[in-house]
């Protein structure tokens, strides 16, 4: 059974704003954008590094160590240094609450 982690109010994050939460161990960042969730790993597939101060440019965030990019929807990877997608992990909204899992 999936277990859902409760992250954060849906209505306590603005629009393009992120947070940060542990999930057995690994961080994972949560982002709002255009009034929906997404959740990837914070780390950058290029060099470990976390990802999610970097800058949001559109749906990508760009990794502030060495400017690779990524789909924060997808999880996509859009520009070298880094050649692998990031982890994406399940959202959903219950009660008001975001809640976060890891994929079965």
């Amino acid at each position: 059974m999936k277990e859902w982690i409760d992250v954060v109010a849906e209505s306590a994050m603005a629009d393009r704003e992120h947070v940060v939460v542990d999930i057995d161990g690994d961080e994972v960042a949560v982002f709002k954008i255009d009034g929906r969730f997404y959740a990837i790993a914070d780390v950058c597939t290029h060099d470990g590094a976390e990802i999610a101060s970097g800058e949001l440019d559109g749906d990508e965030i760009v990794c502030p160590r060495h400017g690779a990019r990524f789909c924060v929807k997808t999880g996509q990877v859009k520009c070298a240094p880094a050649y692998e997608d990031v982890e994406t992990f399940p959202v959903r909204i219950v009660g008001g609450v975001v809640q976060v899992s890891r994929r079965d």
